[in-house]
């Protein structure tokens, strides 16, 4: 199985509403829980209460798209609300995310790291050592992992930010996009998606459940291509509604009947009809 670890704040955590997208069913994609790969369900992470839809599974969908009847597993590591500072190679979320990565790395190849932080670091002219210190943090993941080739995938920040709601503190967003993007231009196997024209939810911070949809689709493009994506994609609006709808196999319904049970939102007739 290959594995992708995701990193950085809130927008990879995922915080767009579960409610507004299809949701995403693959039994050839899992995640790390609990020391052990589940088929994917989200929110992928859980750092809060209030985790939602992120870039990494329509990532996944697209890579498996491309890669028929192969497995791909995901490495939740995001933290909500974490400045660069805290992802230094002393602190906790760098440790726990070598950690759980090794962990993966055990039954698994790692072929890409996703990266989205920055708007924590927005203001007060923080932008000015953003890329030391980004430095330091990707040449450290690649250093433990063992990871010199692996694709380091950085996601720009949205062009919402600085105007409405939680978002306004972040009025510096467009320099730490141009560090972001001056790193994947000086650095071998690092790579830019851009946060363009993405979309927020009411907060005015968060991207929403379907922009974040198509920033997957941005990533795994950046990638597949290993190139900087600097702009939308063409296609990106139909390819997210193409891979993210895909027929489910028996397996996939059989987890959304046990699922749906489970929560209440089924009946035991239905769930023993289905299992028949």
């Amino acid at each position: 199985m290959k594995s992708v670890l995701l990193l950085g704040q809130s927008n990879m955590a995922g915080r767009g509403f579960l409610h507004e997208v299809k949701p995403i069913y693959n039994e050839n994609i899992f995640m790390l829980r609990n020391g052990r790969w589940q088929m994917m369900a989200e929110p992928i992470h859980f750092d809060r209460a209030v985790a939602g839809v992120g870039p990494a599974a329509s990532f996944a969908q697209a890579w498996c798209k491309a890669n028929k009847n192969k497995q791909i597993g995901l490495i939740p590591c995001a933290e909500g609300g974490s400045s660069i500072d805290e992802w230094n190679i002393e602190g906790t979320l760098f440790r726990h995310a070598i950690n759980e990565a090794k962990f993966a790395m055990e039954n698994s190849e790692l072929i890409a790291i996703l990266w989205h932080q920055g708007e924590s670091d927005s203001h007060k002219g923080q932008y000015k050592n953003y890329y030391e210190k980004l430095h330091e943090i990707v040449n450290s993941f690649r250093k433990e992992l063992g990871a010199l080739k692996v694709p380091f995938i950085l996601g720009g920040l949205g062009d919402y930010l600085g105007k409405s709601a939680f978002g306004l503190s972040c009025a510096e967003y467009e320099f730490i996009n141009q560090e972001l993007l001056r790193y994947a231009e000086n650095n071998d196997n690092c790579y830019f998606v851009t946060g363009e024209k993405l979309y927020s939810n009411p907060d005015g911070i968060h991207i929403n459940a379907e922009s974040q949809r198509r920033f997957g689709i941005r990533y795994f493009e950046a990638y597949q291509t290993k190139s900087n994506v600097i702009r939308p994609l063409d296609n990106e609006t139909e390819a997210a509604k193409v891979y993210c709808e895909k027929e489910q196999t028996f397996t996939e319904k059989r987890y959304i009947v046990l699922e749906q049970f489970t929560l209440g939102k089924l009946p035991l007739e239905e769930v023993m009809e289905f299992l028949k």
